[in-house]
């Protein structure tokens, strides 16, 4: 096997370091593990070549930055059409970016779909000239916390892998302090699907540039949680030019309201939608007009009282909401989740329409065990819509003989919660009888 195809699989050409220094084959899940490889136990990527994923683990490849790679042989090439590797993943590794970009064109002869970076270092930077013009079979492309040189003023480079990165459906980049995006990387980017930027120093004043005209034309999927994002109105403005825009997380990150968030439009295309640990005590608005999930749990509400007509799934878990909100205003709504409220009961009204969903979740709330507390869910629990949680984390608070019972438990019969409805009769007979009598 050539060196040039052991390169392309995962850069393999580690130093040695330390007592792991082979690689591993399971063959159940057709997964391979290389660490530390060398020139000496590089044998052991034999075994490696039947796997669907292959990860590299640890090493240094500084010492190949001037070794020699030629065109590929014809048998190099058909070797590497044969290999069934579909993933790579490169972790715990100096990447010259110069090696890099001399070894990423071989990719275009094998099938490997997905290629992922974990804890690399990428040091200076490549001559990406060699790819003008090259497509590659990688659609997904992740890096997580890595370091490299920044992005701005590398448009020559991302223009030099045009071709391959306008195909590209999948990108992440995350855990990787990333403050910014220059506009133009995103318009080479005009076929991607999915981006998540999760977990990095985004800042409301870097959401416009990224997304500007032209930016990532066709993206559905976008992920800016565990960010520096602060104003709801300004992250708006800076996602408005995502018009194919269906899956927006805005997750753990501090936002608030301004004056002028009522003039902010959000995409119409928006249908999931992500709040949840964002630090809301009131729901924002304007929402995106046609949702249909909305995330807003693991926040401060108090109240909610919305209008969505087109919303089927709803998550308020972990808030202080006291009542349940009306089920009237969600016609379609078919999931809804009140874990960890401050709930005490659920009016008889609300138990009947909640009835009608298929996924009801009201665990750990402060439940008066009253006969309409306890039988209301009591009802929802026979009718099957009382989701995972029942019967273990549903207890009562009060009243004080039944606090900490199983709400299941508590006995909600004729004879003890409409006892006037069976005494009444009663009473009616006895006397129809005393005047028989008489």
């Amino acid at each position: 096997m050539s060196v040039a195809v052991l390169l392309l699989l995962g850069l393999g050409l580690l130093v040695a370091e330390g007592r792991r220094d082979r690689c591993f084959f399971n063959r159940t899940q057709e997964y391979c593990v290389c660490y530390n490889l060398s020139e000496e136990t590089m044998s052991s990527i034999i075994q490696c070549l039947s796997a669907t994923v292959v990860e590299f683990q640890g090493g240094d490849l500084e010492k190949y930055i001037a070794f020699p790679i030629r065109d590929l042989t014809p048998s190099a090439i058909e070797t590497l059409g044969s290999l069934v590797v579909q993933k790579i993943i490169i972790g715990n590794v100096l990447v010259p970016e110069i090696l890099l970009a001399r070894v990423l064109r071989f990719f275009s002869y094998t099938h490997v779909q997905e290629l992922a970076f974990d804890s690399c270092i990428f040091q200076g930077t490549g001559n990406w000239s060699a790819m003008d013009g090259q497509t590659l079979p990688i659609v997904s492309l992740s890096f997580h916390n890595v370091t490299s040189s920044p992005l701005t003023g590398r448009e020559q480079a991302f223009s030099s892998l045009g071709r391959w990165l306008g195909t590209l459906q999948e990108l992440a980049v995350t855990s990787s302090r990333v403050s910014s995006l220059p506009c133009a990387i995103g318009r080479v980017f005009r076929a991607l699907l999915s981006l998540s930027l999760a977990q990095n120093s985004l800042g409301d004043g870097s959401l416009a540039p990224a997304f500007c005209q032209g930016a990532f034309p066709h993206l559905q999927e976008l992920s800016l949680s565990h960010n520096s994002l602060s104003s709801y109105h300004r992250v708006c403005e800076g996602v408005g030019l995502l018009l194919r825009l269906r899956h927006l997380d805005l997750s753990h990150n501090q936002l608030m309201a301004n004056s002028s968030s009522s003039s902010c439009q959000w995409p119409a295309s928006l249908r999931h939608f992500n709040l949840s640990n964002t630090g809301l005590h009131e729901v924002l608005m304007p929402l995106p007009p046609n949702l249909e999930v909305l995330d807003m749990s693991h926040n401060h509400l108090r109240a909610l009282d919305l209008l969505l007509s087109s919303l089927k799934k709803l998550f308020l878990s972990q808030n202080l909401l006291q009542a349940v909100p009306s089920i009237r205003n969600y016609p379609r709504l078919d999931t809804l989740h009140l874990d960890n409220n401050s709930i005490s009961e659920l009016p008889r009204d609300e138990v009947t329409l909640l009835g009608r969903l298929q996924d009801v979740a009201v665990a750990d709330n402060p439940f008066s065990c009253s006969c309409s507390g306890a039988g209301g869910l009591q009802a929802l629990a026979a009718s099957g819509h009382l989701g995972q949680g029942w019967p273990e984390e549903y207890r009562c608070q009060s009243p004080a003989q039944y606090r900490g019972w199983p709400v299941a438990q508590v006995p909600v019969s004729v004879l003890r919660c409409h006892l006037a409805a069976v005494v009444a009769p009663l009473c009616v007979i006895l006397a129809l009888l005393g005047v028989a009598g008489a």
